[in-house]
Parts: C-alpha cells; structure tokens; sequence
C-alpha cells in the first residue's frame, strides 16, 4: 500500500515512521543535508506548539534523530593556487570582487552588499555592515548574521590601488546607463548599478578555477585559502577569528585550524630547536 503524502496526513494520525519518511524522500531528492535537517527543526518546533496547544498527546518528532551533516572539508588552496585563479578572472567584471574576497577573507554576501560609504580608501580600510541574502526571488541586503560580523578589515595598499580603478569604472559606467542607472551606491553592482546575484560571482570563480586547472575552487575557497594563510603565517587565532567575522575562536579552529604537513614540521623542529633537542 502507498503511503499518503505527509501533507495529507491529519496531525493527530502523524507517527514517528512518517517523519522519517519525509526525510529519506527529502535526500531521494537531492536536498543538501544541511536543508533536510533544517525542514526537520522547522517542523519539530511546528509540532512543539501543537503539543503546546493540546492539538497532539506527544510530539512525533522527538523520537526521531536529527538529520545529521556530513562534513565536506573545503578544498584547501595555497597562495600560487589563488593567484592563478585571479588572474584567470581579471578579464571578468566581477575580478575586483573576488580579489576583495582573496585578500581580506569576506564572505561572497558581504562583499556584494558592501557600499562605498563604507570604504574609505584614504585609510585604507572598510567595514562590514550588511549581506546579500535571497528571500524568495528577490535579493535583500540585510544585517550581518552576528554581531561579531560587523567589522572592520584592513585593506592592503595593492586592494586600494585597484578598488580606485574600479570606482573610476563604474562611474563611467554609470554614465553610459544614464537614466538606466539604479543608484544603489554598492561598489560591486550590475552594468546597470543593480544588486549583484551571489551565483554570477560563484561561476566566474569556478570558471576561473577550471580555466587555471584547479579543481574544486570557489569563492568560499579563496576565503578559506585567506584564513589557513593568516594562520600558517602566525597570526594569532583571535585576530584571524575577528577578521573572519566568527563568532568565537572555536569556530576558526574547527573549520581553518588544521594546518599543512610543511606548517606542522616546522613548528615541531621549531620548538624542539629552542629546547636545544
């Protein structure tokens, strides 16, 4: 016998076995794990409030185990692996972008809502304020998920001399669209000053990558290369972590910490020099 759509279920009839259902049908259809358990925890707290409320005896979802995330480690680049994916996208429009996001360690969202008035090249530093999200089919600019990602990153004098050039070209840009120009004061925008879409950057990053025979790079990958070279490099963990926009320390060493195998040895004969062994 065919089971019913879990839609049609009626409440008091939904069981443990259906719950699990839906989530097997969810991965049958190619959801990420992170979206299954997130349908999971939306519909447990649905259910709490029913029970809250006396519609249902029990919560069916509390006796089901929480879909679990596989963790996929991000694809390690080293400086030369980086720099030969710039180069393959400077004849992109959107190169400036992804140099920001290599140098600084940004998140795609947040260079792309990042405005000039947050920029202030003079001092050679910019401040995180907002990100990019979808909602639906729109895109939003939105606060920062944590308080911790609003920050301040220093700006290398190289990064400065080339958001100049790209300010000279968007204003003559700007003046080719005329009236067509949407004034959104973003520093990275469409040719027609619109809210950039997060995919265009992640295909001009994979195309790049493909085209300088690195597999596996995207612009989360260039963030990472950023946040593993500030660490080999010794910088101290709470000032990679700030840089970042992490909440805590633990986060950085969980997801950046691990370091390469010439790192390792390094700081091994290192410590064992200094202890005359």
């Amino acid at each position: 016998m065919s089971r019913r759509p879990f839609g049609a279920i009626t409440l008091y009839r939904l069981r443990p076995s259906d719950i699990e259902a839906l989530i097997l049908a969810l991965r049958n259809k190619g959801l990420s794990d992170s979206t299954v358990r997130q349908v999971y925890t939306i519909l447990r707290a649905g259910l709490d409030g029913a029970l809250r409320d006396g519609l249902i005896a029990r919560n069916p979802a509390m006796v089901v185990k929480r879909p679990g995330v596989a963790h996929k480690e991000t694809r390690h680049l080293d400086a030369g692996e980086v720099a030969a994916v710039l180069k393959a996208a400077e004849g992109s429009r959107y190169y400036a972008a992804l140099a920001l996001i290599a140098s600084t360690g940004m998140r795609r969202g947040e260079a792309l809502a990042l405005r000039w008035e947050d920029v202030d090249l003079d001092a050679g530093v910019l401040r995180v304020c907002s990100t990019v999200t979808r909602i639906g089919k729109r895109l939003v600019i939105t606060e920062p998920k944590s308080a911790k990602a609003r920050r301040p990153i220093p700006l290398s004098p190289a990064v400065v001399t080339l958001l100049r050039k790209h300010r000279t070209a968007q204003k003559a840009e700007r003046l080719r669209a005329a009236n067509q120009w949407t004034d959104s004061g973003l520093v990275f925008t469409t040719q027609f000053g619109t809210t950039v879409e997060p995919h265009s950057l992640l295909r001009v990053a994979r195309e790049a990558a493909r085209s300088a025979g690195i597999d596996g790079a995207g612009v989360h990958g260039l963030r990472h290369a950023v946040s593993v070279g500030w660490l080999e490099s010794g910088v101290h963990i709470k000032a990679v972590a700030d840089l970042m926009g992490h909440g805590s320390i633990a986060i950085t060493g969980d997801v950046y910490g691990h370091v390469s195998d010439i790192a390792a040895r390094s700081a091994v004969d290192g410590w064992s020099g200094a202890l005359g062994l």
